[in-house]
Order: structure tokens, then sequence, then C-alpha cells
């Protein structure tokens, strides 16, 4: 009886290609509104792919968060320069978001996810636009910078990338913390132009989004999860560890799965070979 029921449930398996679907799927679900923001971006990259650089320069100018459009049109260039990439390219910016967009995103919700990179991005590019206004006035930069390109997402994302801070368990937040402070204080010191003020600038207002942070459930440990990792990959390669072994057994009993008489049989004592 419990054979042939084995045999039916693997007859009407699912194939290979269904499941990995179905995985993915289920995986992008939980982050809807950073998948959409990158499916947008897939877009608009083509589009520049696609074009000559003439028009490409038109259609990012017009997108542009410089000073004239930030005095002329600030909603407009503040919602559509998020949705362009500036440098890096979509595979890499792919990789980033699933890094840190969907973490955050699935920790904090998604209007909290969203609030907190729309604050970034649009608190660092008044602070950095400002800084450019400031130097335009006292004639250290040129007044032809009023026109400048700047547009992309680094901002949202130094902002998300700081956010997380809170979600990781102490005393790895801390150097978590002071590793995002180092990472764009450097850019302050080594580039010294308006862009990496911005940068410097969105992760701070990242860490002054904590309030968004406090009721939300969930943590994340590094070495935990390190030390998880190892378990699996060892459980993989054939030679599980004790407490691997001992947490299959535990699973086994909760589970039930003897219903239909079959009791596993363990090959030897728990412990380690």
């Amino acid at each position: 009886m419990a054979g042939s029921t084995a045999r039916g449930a693997k007859a009407h398996r699912r194939p290979w290609w269904a499941r990995a679907v179905h995985a993915v799927w289920a995986y992008v679900r939980r982050a809807p509104g950073t998948y959409t923001w990158l499916a947008v971006l897939l877009v608009t990259t083509q589009v520049i792919r696609h074009v000559d650089p003439a028009t490409a320069d038109r259609i990012l100018e017009r997108r542009s968060t410089n000073l004239h459009h930030l005095q002329v049109s600030p909603v407009r260039v503040l919602v559509t320069s998020a949705l362009w990439i500036a440098g890096g390219g979509w595979p890499f910016y792919f990789l980033l978001y699933n890094l840190f967009h969907v973490p955050a995103e699935r920790w904090l919700g998604t209007l909290r996810w969203i609030s907190v990179a729309a604050l970034a991005h649009v608190g660092a590019t008044y602070l950095s636009e400002g800084v450019l206004g400031w130097a335009i006035h006292r004639g250290l930069a040129s007044p032809r910078a009023l026109y400048t390109l700047d547009y992309g997402v680094s901002y949202a994302l130094a902002g998300v990338v700081a956010v997380l801070t809170y979600l990781i368990v102490r005393p790895w937040r801390y150097l978590y913390a002071v590793g995002v402070l180092v990472v764009y204080g450097l850019g302050v010191q080594q580039s010294r132009d308006y862009t990496s003020i911005g940068h410097f600038s969105a992760a701070l207002i990242g860490f002054a989004c904590y309030p968004l942070t406090r009721d939300r459930p969930g943590s994340f440990d590094p070495v935990a999860s390190v030390r998880a990792v190892c378990r699996r990959v060892r459980w993989r390669s054939g030679r599980p560890t004790p407490s691997a072994r001992s947490s299959v057994w535990r699973v086994w009993r909760v589970t039930g799965a003897g219903a239909a008489g079959q009791v596993p049989r363990r090959s030897g004592p728990v412990g380690p070979r």
C-alpha cells in the first residue's frame, strides 16, 4: 500500500521546469516593488541602448535632477530620474537589488521600504544639489553645472543599504554600520564631488529611518547564517553533521512520516565519525 502510494506520487510529480518556475515566482512575489522597479529599469536600459547618443542625452537631460529642473519641475524629475541607470549596467543592479532591496522590502513591507528609498533619493538629491548651488554661488563651480546630468537609483540604494543595519543582530550591526560609513565616506574623500556627497547623505538618511524599523519582526545573524550554510553543504556532500542528523530524526518524528509503518534506518550512532 505504501509502495503504491509512493509510486503514484512520483508519477504525478511536476516536471523540473514547472517546479523551477514556481520557485522563482514564489521568490519574486515576496518583493513585488523591487522586481517591478527592476522590470522598469530593464526597459529603460534597453531604450538607451537602442537609440543614438544624441537622443540618449536628450532623454536623460529631461529627466535629470539638476538645479534648473528642480526649480521648474521638481516632482517630475524626482520621479523619472529614478527610472534610469547611471553606469554599471542592468545585471549589476539586478545583483545589488537582490542583495539589499529584496531583504529590505520583505522585512519592512513594501510601503515602508519604498518610503526609505524615496526619502533617501529625494533628500540626498536636494542636499547634493544644494552643495553644488553653493559652489556655483561662491564661484567654485561653473554656472553650466546648473544643467548637469543627475539621474539614477544609487541614492535610494544607499539609503536602503544603511537601513538594513537595524535588521542585523548585535554586535554585527555596529560592524556593518561602520562599513557603510567607511565605504561612502571614502567616496567623498576620494571624489570630492556632489554625487559622492549625495551617496553619503543618502546613507545618513537611511540610518535616520530607524523609527520605520522599530516594530518590524525578524533579524539577521550573519554568523548563524554561515554556520547553517556550512551544515547544509556537509549534509549534501554525504557527511551530515551530528546536529543535522538529529534534526532530520526530530522532523521525521514530528511530521509523522512513519504513519505507513515505515521506520527510517539509522546507519550508526549519532556523533562525529
